[in-house]
C-alpha cells in the first residue's frame, strides 16, 4: 500500500470513527499535497509525500516554540497532537549513531577534506536520510566532521 493509500484510508476510518481532530489534521495534510501536486503538475511519490509531511512537521515545531513562548499552552498542545499524528507517517527515525555513521560514509565517498565540501557531502546524504533523519542535525554533524 502507499503512503497516499495509507492516508485516505486512515481519514475514511476517522471519519467512520467520528475522530474529528484525526480527521482534521488528515484533511490539512491531504490539502498540503494536492496543492504540492496542482503546483508541480505531476502526481506526488511516497518521498514527495514524505518531504510534504516533513514541512509540516517543521511548521508545528516552530509554532509550538512560538505559541510557548507567547503563554498558550492550549494552542502549543494542540500543535503537538498534531505533529505526533504526522510523524507516525514518516519512516523510523535514524539513532545519532547511524547518522554519524552515515555522514562519516559520505565524507570518505565524496572526499571531502574540509568545510568548503560541505555542499558535496550533503548532496550525497539528502536523498539517503531524507523523511528519516532531522536535517539540520544531519547538517551540524556534517560540519563538525568537516572542521576536524
Amino acid at each position: 500500500m502507499s503512503l497516499r493509500e495509507k492516508i485516505n484510508e486512515d481519514l475514511k476510518a476517522a471519519m467512520r470513527g467520528g475522530d474529528a481532530f484525526r480527521r482534521d489534521t488528515i484533511r490539512l495534510l491531504t490539502a498540503a499535497l494536492k496543492q504540492r501536486e496542482v503546483d508541480e503538475r505531476k502526481p506526488l511519490g511516497d518521498t514527495d509525500i514524505l518531504a510534504v509531511i516533513e514541512k509540516m512537521i517543521k511548521q508545528r515545531r516552530d509554532a509550538i516554540a512560538q505559541f510557548e513562548q507567547g503563554g498558550r499552552q492550549d494552542l502549543a498542545d494542540k500543535e503537538n497532537q498534531e505533529m505526533a499524528l504526522l510523524q507516525a507517517y514518516m519512516p523510523q527515525a535514524l539513532s545519532d549513531a547511524e547518522i554519524a555513521a552515515a555522514v562519516a560514509a559520505a565524507v570518505a565517498e565524496s572526499g571531502a577534506a574540509g568545510p568548503a565540501d560541505m555542499g558535496k557531502v550533503m548532496a550525497l546524504l539528502k536523498p539517503r536520510l531524507a523523511g528519516r533523519a532531522d536535517m539540520g542535525k544531519v547538517s551540524a554533524s556534517v560540519k563538525a566532521a568537516l572542521s576536524r
